[in-house]
């Protein structure tokens, strides 16, 4: 056995009966070309307790009880420890001082059930990122939580992870200090909602390598995942098998769970779990809500506390370059600038999580079905609310529009809108542009084409969003991608219109027009119809984003239409029509930024 993979986890008395059952199913799953390290961290747990946990080790799984004390000891004077705030949850944060002969360690919650060969996720490479981690499907499917994280933690609901179960880049953690980061954070502000959660957020933003999400399937809101996908299920908040009868996949927990020496302690557990207690559950999460909608109202929270740092710095050396930049946009700026000197333009610079592949029958891709058409309806709505409130917190900027008329004189027919990509919401601007285009007139709908991943990836609100407001998503599949072709053959010729992105990577506000690809020109060729190439130029606005740069300013430019000359054979269409639409972005950003269009790479 040539390797041996160290995993944590962190409880105390109470609840070591809960870590053992995650250990039983970790090790029913585990490859046996790998030996395993099981480490306990705590202060103090029972000879009992210890000697069920005992009882699963073994040649290839060894566990072993690490106490803590004297580490807790060694810094006691540097914590800031409150009285809501159990110590265990710090003890993740220990691993890469209290080991300091580990470069990478796998820490786990302990209300988890190990479904997955877990050398597979120990496996994940995570380069100078400080942690492997799950999106935090929390944040993502309850407004409440996820307005929390954006305008208080100061992180994009899509892009915070759940802490029950990381891959810790144990060096990084060292070389770049995190435990003296996270310990000066804790006394330059108290985050109290998910606390030591949201800490870690905070010091490993944009250093995050993301993991499938079926590595920790949250039992919360609406699971993402068909059972026989989940690799690692995590029983959340309330959802406690333990405690409530109808647990969603609770079979998962009580299989495992009968398999152990501490069976019956749990059974007990459960016939001696209250209704007065489950009430209090139910009041415990509700002004856990209440508690995140006070902390994102308030004014000195941290991310305004950070902003006004950053606006004053700015203010004082006359510049937005001496405010505090994100690490990780300067990074992904970095590689822009890579990427164009190397001419890798139709590539992205930023790293999404993986993604589900869709299924061939699984989009509705016309609208067929009445439900189709109202989740559509609805989705709608919240996504022009969701902009509206966007741009009153002054997070999308739209200064003007030119060139409406040539969109506007396209009443009798369908369109393919080309725009270039720098920005997720970007196609929101477009929306609401036709929106204003066409709002007393009965015209065709508006459709954007997405990325397989955001179709896949995102459940909650966004997810909603990607699935409902007519989005058309791309696929790996060739079944899918004829599916694809074929609605987008029909949605044209109904008249419909059809926003696509021919640069096909995003970089962030990117200001040039990238090289194009010929998708969204065949389409339009073979479909007779035109392309509208639409132009969205930048400058800076005098507001700092989370992330120390000076939010965008949009302007919209709309191209004269470029139609497909029917004499003309298929190939030489798609090639002139690429032209044109390039020569009409070149036109534009060089009439705008009153500079020629030139590329890094350029000689």
């Amino acid at each position: 056995m040539s390797k041996r993979i160290p995993i944590f986890y962190a409880c105390d008395d109470n609840f070591v009966k809960f870590t053992i059952v995650s250990i039983q199913s970790l090790k029913a799953n585990a490859s046996p070309d790998f030996g395993y390290d099981i480490h306990i961290l705590c202060t103090k747990i029972s000879d009992e307790m210890r000697k069920a946990a005992l009882s699963l080790a073994d040649d290839t799984f060894r566990i072993m009880f690490d106490d803590v004390n004297a580490f807790l000891k060694s810094i006691e004077y540097k914590l800031h420890v409150r009285h809501y705030y159990s110590k265990t949850t710090y003890y993740r944060l220990f691993i890469p001082e209290m080991f300091p002969d580990l470069d990478k360690a796998l820490y786990i919650d302990s209300d988890t059930i190990i479904l997955g060969d877990i050398s597979e996720l120990y496996a994940h490479d995570l380069g100078d990122c400080y942690v492997g981690a799950c999106n935090e499907q929390a944040m993502v499917q309850t407004e409440v939580y996820g307005s929390y994280v954006e305008k208080c933690v100061g992180i994009s609901r899509y892009q915070f992870f759940n802490a029950g179960m990381i891959l810790i880049n144990c060096r990084q953690f060292r070389e770049n200090n995190l435990l003296e980061r996270f310990i000066k954070l804790l006394h330059e502000y108290s985050f109290i909602v998910t606390q030591d959660e949201d800490y870690l957020n905070v010091i490993c933003k944009d250093k995050v390598r993301w993991i499938e999400n079926n590595w920790n399937v949250e039992m919360f809101g609406e699971i993402q995942y068909k059972p026989e996908d989940f690799k690692l299920i995590h029983y959340i908040m309330v959802s406690k098998p333990w405690h409530y009868r109808d647990c969603i996949h609770q079979d998962f927990f009580w299989k495992y769970a009968e398999q152990t020496p501490v069976y019956e302690q749990i059974r007990q557990v459960l016939a001696d779990y209250t209704d007065e207690e489950r009430a209090r559950d139910l009041a415990s999460a509700k002004e856990l809500e209440e508690m995140a909608i006070r902390e994102t109202n308030r004014p000195d929270n941290f991310l305004n506390r950070q902003n006004m740092i950053r606006a004053k710095e700015a203010e004082s050396a006359g510049k937005a370059d001496s405010a505090q930049k994100s690490p990780g946009r300067l990074a992904v700026l970095a590689r822009i600038k890579e990427y164009e000197r190397a001419g890798r333009f139709a590539e992205d610079v930023e790293d999404d999580p993986p993604a589900r592949a869709i299924q061939p029958g699984e989009v509705d891709w016309e609208r067929k079905k009445l439900s189709s058409r109202i989740k559509a309806r609805l989705a709608f709505r919240a996504a022009r609310k969701f902009l509206r409130d966007m741009m009153q917190r002054r997070q999308i900027i739209i200064s003007g529009v030119t060139g409406t008329e040539n969109l506007a004189r396209l009443r009798d027919g369908g369109a393919i809108i080309t725009c270039n990509h720098f920005n997720a919401y970007d196609s929101f601007a477009i929306q609401l542009v036709y929106d204003e285009i066409f709002k007393v007139t009965r015209h065709g709908k508006f459709f954007r084409v997405i990325k397989e991943g955001n179709y896949t990836n995102f459940p909650g609100f966004y997810g909603y969003l990607m699935k409902a407001c007519n989005t058309l998503p791309l696929s790996a599949s060739h079944r899918v991608m004829n599916e694809f072709l074929g609605a987008c053959r029909n949605l044209l010729r109904a008249g419909n219109y059809i926003l696509m992105y021919p640069e096909q990577s995003m970089w962030w506000n990117y200001r040039k027009p990238k090289p194009l690809r010929k998708g969204a020109y065949t389409l339009a060729a073979k479909n007779k119809v035109p392309i509208v190439p639409v132009f969205i130029t930048m400058k800076d606005s005098d507001v700092l984003d989370a992330d120390g740069f000076f939010v965008q300013e949009y302007t919209i430019h709309i191209a004269k239409p470029i139609f497909p000359d029917p004499a003309l054979p298929l190939a030489e269409n798609v090639s002139n029509m690429m032209n044109e639409n390039y020569l009409a972005w070149k036109g534009i950003y060089e009439d705008t930024y009153g500079i020629p269009l030139t590329y890094e790479g350029d000689l």
